[in-house]
């Protein structure tokens, strides 16, 4: 290092995973608002006719999106192991998830959900990668 360098400083696993989290949300809320400026949206939202056209898969919606947005605080709040055991299992989740979604939404107008989606799949890709290499405590057995 020498005298200018910026100084850096090691962050926790528990707020890069935090941050991930809270990063992948706002692009699911950018992809679902910019989403109604395709053409007909908006009239189907109205008349009923959208992909969530009943209470029950409404309410299916609402917690599938409800786990991303706990994770940002579990992320942090959860002891180590279970906090990576949820951060892989719900990051692989979301993985497999969002690139289904991707690739069911190629389309002309729907090339933004597209790329949101692979920026996502990135996203959830570091989750699991930064959960699954946390680091361990080196115990000194002496």
């Amino acid at each position: 290092m020498k005298k200018g360098d910026l100084q850096d400083v090691k962050v926790n696993v528990k707020l890069k995973l935090s941050a991930l989290w809270a990063s992948l949300m706002f692009c699911y809320v950018y992809g679902d608002y910019f989403e109604l400026y395709v053409p007909r949206k908006v009239e189907e939202l109205i008349n009923g006719s959208s992909m969530l056209d009943t209470p029950a898969k409404l309410f299916f919606a609402g917690i599938l999106l409800m786990i991303p947005a706990l994770m940002i605080c579990l992320s942090v709040l959860l002891k180590p192991f279970l906090s990576r055991i949820l951060n892989i299992f719900f990051g692989s989740f979301f993985t497999l998830f969002v690139a289904w979604v991707g690739v069911n939404s190629i389309s002309e107008w729907r090339s933004f959900y597209v790329f949101y989606a692979f920026v996502e799949v990135l996203l959830t890709a570091l989750i699991v990668w930064y959960a699954w290499r946390w680091e361990r405590v080196e115990v000194d057995t002496q």
